[in-house]
């Protein structure tokens, strides 16, 4: 078989919106000059699209048009590995999923445990959140959770009253095995992020020890400015949020 008609192939099944680029491809890596200038050939006639320089994709096209691929195929490289996962979205990127605002922005923010400089991909900004904690399939959507509290302050079209408001209800629909992991996740945050948990879990009636975890956390004198007001998070003063 030629090597076009191979890479056409492989082409054929890779899923509409899986992002895939030059080392995906089943070919001797001695070839690899022949496979740039194939899926160049490709773009041009409109087989495939180019994401970024060496990022490819099959777009789905509906009657609106081509769709660009989901964000977590757009930076998947930086969220698994061998099946591992290694970051998470986060910030601007699940916002909307937790309903914390409507708006969608063109920022792609990733967790991670090492830092990593900001880039662009395609029409998007990627950026980087440093997350204390290991991130594991196990955890990633309460470290999500634990991210929206952190920036509650930076949370779009919204106000913080009402983010702490969605915030609440989050929280609430934790089960009690779910909060006892997002209390001892919480601890690896900074001071603030640990006395609004404690705020928002007393609010719930979470199990005492919870809060006194978070409680004991806490400098004996800081006080946490988070421009939230009483009638959303009235056990406030307790955890000296002002």
């Amino acid at each position: 078989m030629k090597i076009v008609d191979n890479i056409e192939s492989q082409i054929k099944k890779i899923p509409k919106g899986q992002v895939f680029s030059y080392s995906d491809f089943d070919i001797e890596v001695e070839r690899k000059d022949t496979i740039v200038k194939t899926l160049n050939i490709f773009v041009a006639k409109g087989k495939i699209a180019k994401l970024s320089k060496g990022k490819f994709y099959k777009p789905q096209v509906t009657e609106f048009g081509a769709l660009l691929p989901s964000q977590y195929q757009i930076v998947k490289d930086f969220l698994e590995n061998d099946e591992k996962l290694i970051g998470y979205l986060t910030g601007y990127s699940v916002y909307n999923e937790l309903l914390l605002t409507t708006q969608i922005a063109n920022i792609v923010q990733i967790g991670t445990n090492h830092y990593r400089r900001p880039f662009k991909r395609g029409n998007y900004k990627i950026s980087f959140v440093l997350q204390p904690n290991k991130i594991t399939k196990a955890n990633f959507r309460f470290l999500q959770i634990l991210d929206a509290v952190r920036f509650v302050r930076s949370i779009p079209a919204t106000t913080t009253d009402e983010a702490c408001k969605r915030l609440i209800q989050i929280f609430k629909e934790l089960t009690a095995d779910e909060q006892v992991k997002v209390t001892n996740l919480a601890l690896n945050y900074t001071d603030y992020v640990r006395a609004l948990c404690g705020a928002i879990l007393e609010i719930i009636n979470a199990n005492h020890s919870l809060l006194a975890l978070l409680y004991k956390s806490l400098n004996g004198v800081s006080t946490y400015k988070l421009d939230i007001s009483n009638n959303i998070l009235p056990t406030k003063t307790k955890w000296r949020i002002v």
